[in-house]
């Protein structure tokens, strides 16, 4: 009964923002367009689609912020001016009472507030769909007098999520179904996808891990500081960590006052992202300016950073190795090889010709090349490489979603610190020194590396392996030896018949080079 309820609200929502003529017109039925024009007849909406849109979902709360959040993502499934309104979206959610908050930390820890804690700031700092931030103080323990940032999960929250996901997988099979783009855009496969990074957040612990592999994979960069993780009193639903200081990085007018270098701060958040994509294949991805300060610690001045890891990316051997290839291959407009690492990676149906992808790939990126970042809009680069995409039939890939939203924040984090940034030649030479390491001598050193371990319990087996083949098949031994034998003369009269042939050729041109020259003279 909640499902139907929860069901007819959305309905009544989408109806009274106007979103049904937003949606039903874009399927391909006759009949669903008839029905559009029906239910809009004599009704006035004077705001624009994309702004009743975000309002809409802003109303139905905050599951559906964050399925916007998403969508804004996915330039392949929207129009432009929709994209750009879903990606103002915010979690503007109140805080729920602090003695919600404070009973679910002595639930966690098992004992009152007032013996972990010796101070514990009640107005928490910040607050959002999944949970909010107090600051405080630990009391006891190794890290007794130690300032603490203490985050605490929203009650409740697991019933409401799995109430909407449930209505999103429905919709999702309708637009499956009914629109023309459905299979080739995978619906069901991106709400598969935002239903685990939900019931992620939802567990504190497995953020936490996140933070603490992130810290690790950039303790040697000196250009991001990641938080302490206090795993003694870290729990699924309270997580406690390092307090960090720091200023929020869009206040740049502040940031530049107090002598932070902005052009470097910007040409550091594109290695760290690159870094973290390329090389690590574990990025940071809700990069937006609420979750990155800038520290001006003497010690630590002007290095990003990173707070609130619910979302993470992680990507495999194999996406890593596609990505850096057609990052290079953009940033050195080879557009042709862009289109055979497509059709190579089964993204486009096989019997695509290359030169018309190609064409196509340049005509959206060549205009796009040699311009500060002011200038250049990943988000319309990327609108045109999808519109592109859906003529060639290309499968958008799901575990990409949160790369192409990371993307975007970069860009935007670029655009507030540096207009003048080119991010082109900025990631360029950190993409070719990566593809560099990785076909060059350090990638076999590191495989060796790698491997030796295993080679160690193989190297002192190998006599008692030997000894046995011998013993036991000497027949068989003795047949793979006449073969080795025989195709051994026959590969040796082969080079002899090349080498002759290679010689007598090369005398041949000898010759004629001298009689022409005496012919000449």
């Amino acid at each position: 009964m909640t499902r139907y309820l929860r069901g007819a609200f959305i309905v009544w929502i989408v109806l009274r923002h106007g979103l049904d003529e937003l949606v039903l017109s874009s399927f391909r039925h006759p009949w669903i367009r008839v029905l559009a024009r029906v239910v809009t007849l004599g009704r006035k909406l004077d705001a624009p689609r994309g702004q009743r849109l975000r309002e809409a979902l802003e109303r139905l709360g905050p599951i559906f912020v964050k399925l916007g959040q998403v969508l804004s993502t996915r330039r392949d499934l929207l129009p432009p001016d929709i994209a750009d309104e879903l990606a103002r979206l915010q979690d503007r959610v109140p805080p729920f009472p602090s003695a919600v908050a404070v009973a679910t930390i002595e639930r966690a820890f098992g004992r009152p507030l007032d013996q972990v804690f010796s101070h514990f700031e009640q107005v928490p700092v910040a607050s959002a769909s999944i949970a909010q931030v107090h600051f405080g103080t630990l009391r006891d323990g190794r890290h007794a007098g130690r300032e603490v940032a203490v985050k605490v999960l929203r009650p409740n929250m697991l019933p409401v999520i799995e109430k909407d996901l449930s209505l999103m997988r429905l919709m999702a099979g309708w637009i499956e179904r009914l629109s023309a783009d459905g299979k080739r855009l995978k619906p069901r496969e991106v709400v598969a996808e935002f239903d685990k990074y939900l019931h992620d957040e939802l567990d504190l612990l497995r953020e936490a891990s996140n933070a603490a592999q992130l810290r690790r994979n950039m303790a040697g960069l000196d250009l991001v500081m990641i938080p302490e993780m206090l795993w003694d009193y870290c729990h699924t639903e309270v997580m406690v960590m390092e307090r960090m200081h720091g200023i929020p990085i869009n206040r740049v007018d502040e940031l530049r006052q107090r002598g932070v270098d902005i052009p470097k701060l910007a040409r550091d958040g594109v290695t760290i992202f690159f870094t973290q994509v390329f090389r690590d294949g574990f990025f940071h991805a809700d990069m937006h300016p609420g979750n990155i300060q800038v520290s001006l610690n003497p010690a630590t001045f002007g290095r990003y950073i990173s707070l609130d890891f619910g979302i993470v990316g992680t990507l495999t051997e194999y996406d890593k190795e596609y990505l850096a290839q057609n990052f290079t291959a953009f940033f050195r407009r080879d557009y042709r090889r862009v289109a055979e690492l497509h059709i190579e990676s089964g993204w486009v149906p096989p019997q695509t010709r290359v030169d018309e992808l190609e064409a196509a790939i340049r005509g959206v990126c060549e205009p796009y090349f040699d311009r500060p970042l002011k200038e250049i809009s990943l988000g319309m680069v990327l609108m045109r490489l999808f519109q592109t995409s859906r003529r060639f039939q290309v499968e958008i890939q799901p575990q990409l979603v949160l790369l192409q939203k990371t993307l975007l924040n970069i860009e935007g984090l670029g655009r507030d610190l540096d207009p003048e940034l080119d991010l082109w030649s900025t990631a360029k030479p950190f993409l070719e020194q990566w593809m560099l390491e990785q076909v060059g001598p350090q990638r076999l050193l590191a495989q060796l590396k790698a491997e030796a371990p295993q080679y160690a319990k193989l190297l002192p087996a190998i006599p008692r392996l030997l000894h046995d083949y011998l013993k036991h098949r000497p027949d068989e031994l003795r047949r793979d030896i006449d073969a080795l034998v025989t195709e051994s003369r026959r590969t040796h009269r082969l080079l002899q018949t090349l080498i002759y042939g290679g010689v007598g050729f090369v005398l041949g041109l000898i010759v004629t080079q001298i009689v022409l020259r005496i012919r000449l003279f």
